[in-house]
């Protein structure tokens, strides 16, 4: 017999064995089918966990692009839809894509590493501080100049340069824009003009607030982040054709090269750049140069001249962010109202092209040509260019027409 409680616990058992075998009745009764469908599902969920990949989404694998400016109405070209320059990666590209620009950064910033001047500590650019304070003396003139390049490069050619500026202008200011003369060294290789009493300074850029405001800014930016490709150009020359371009539409003034010779003044001259060649046929001329400008603050060619720059940059083709790309601003703005400029001729600045100015250093017998070519300097020319690519490695020889040109717009020749 079974004890009472056994008996109890049975009697409260059977309503769940009974679920029990209806429910197993239930399943037995499904066709094979639905147990085979049901398999898959499992194995199909259990292969989505074990072998799928989590990747976090590509827009964070990449830093923000800059944030567009509120650029001058003269500026109306969207940069972002420029066909001239690299698109951001979105977020349907590889990730390969993310990779390359990493090194792309890497490589800008070594790059940049000998331009770059420090980060300002205070709200105001100390650039601005020591150009504001050396622009309050007493100045007829404003000069700027630039060197992006290392201070043991910066010889007796480029102090040529200056000494001929301060020769034809001696009631100038002239501003070297600098890192590496921005320096004790530097300071002693300016000493002389300084404590001769001429105004000449040396200030490492500040490209922030150069840029600032500017499709100069963006670009830049772009640059710093891995965006721009820097080409095989030097970057410093090119950061060169863009900072002269800022520094005179913020300021104001004249840019000169450091190989360009200054042989009179160019006091009364005014919102004028410089034709390198002209068409014989035509008379008028075939390319333009930026060794020498001379613009008023805030000239809306300059705003046109950099803006050029950031849509059409191209750090592969030698002269396309310089020269050529003067040449190809002039070319679609002349005759526009509102953009007034002068071209001058050749004789000008360039009355030699690069392709004679060899001739200027050598001894050899003077032709006729030569000679009538040293008048003709003498008389038209406002400087002389040295197209320092090509005559960098040449020598000045006693007697030549280079050594009588120096000599007379030199100031310590004879100290």
């Amino acid at each position: 017999m079974f004890h009472p409680m056994e008996q109890s616990a049975k009697l409260s058992l059977f309503p769940f064995l009974h679920l029990k075998r209806s429910m197993l009745s239930l399943l037995l009764s499904l066709p094979t089918s639905f147990f085979v469908f049901l398999l898959l599902l499992l194995l199909s969920y259990n292969a989505y966990t074990v072998f799928s990949l989590h990747l976090p989404n590509s827009s964070s694998l990449r830093s923000p692009p800059p944030k567009p400016l509120n650029l001058s109405s003269s500026a109306h070209s969207p940069l972002f839809k420029n066909p001239h320059l690299p698109l951001l990666p979105n977020s349907t590209q590889s990730l390969s894509l993310s990779i390359q620009r990493a090194k792309r950064v890497k490589k800008h910033k070594r790059g940049l590493r000998s331009v770059r001047s420090e980060p300002p500590r205070s709200p105001v650019s100390p650039f601005h501080s020591r150009l504001r304070t050396f622009f309050n003396t007493s100045c007829q003139m404003r000069f700027f100049m630039t060197w992006i390049s290392p201070l043991k490069t910066f010889g007796e050619r480029e102090l040529v340069s200056v000494e001929s500026l301060f020769k034809s202008h001696p009631e100038a200011c002239v501003v070297i824009v600098s890192k590496s003369l921005d320096s004790c060294t530097g300071t002693r290789i300016l000493k002389p003009f300084v404590s001769n009493g001429f105004r000449v300074i040396a200030i490492a850029p500040d490209f922030g607030y150069i840029f600032k405001n500017t499709h100069a800014e963006l670009w830049f930016n772009r640059l710093k982040e891995g965006y721009v490709n820097p080409g095989e150009v030097s970057l410093g020359q090119n950061l060169s054709n863009l900072l002269r371009l800022a520094l005179l539409y913020k300021f104001g003034g004249t840019y000169i090269d450091l190989d360009v010779i200054v042989l009179k003044s160019f006091s009364k001259l005014r919102n004028t750049v410089g034709a390198q060649t002209f068409d014989v046929r035509t008379g008028k001329w075939s390319r333009l140069n930026n060794a020498v400008l001379i613009f008023d603050k805030k000239h809306p060619l300059l705003l046109k001249f950099i803006e050029e720059f950031a849509l059409t940059f191209d750090g592969n083709n030698w002269g396309h962010n310089g020269p050529y790309l003067i040449s190809r601003v002039v070319s679609r703005v002349n005759g526009t109202p509102g953009f007034n400029f002068t071209v001058l001729p050749p004789s000008a600045f360039y009355p030699v092209d690069w392709r004679g100015i060899r001739g200027l250093f050598g001894d050899g017998i003077r032709s006729k040509w030569w000679v009538n070519k040293m008048k003709q300097i003498r008389k038209e020319s406002f400087a002389l260019h040295l197209w320092n690519r090509h005559s960098r490695t040449l020598k000045v020889v006693k007697g030549s027409i280079l050594d009588s040109i120096i000599s007379s717009c030199c100031i310590f020749c004879n100290t």
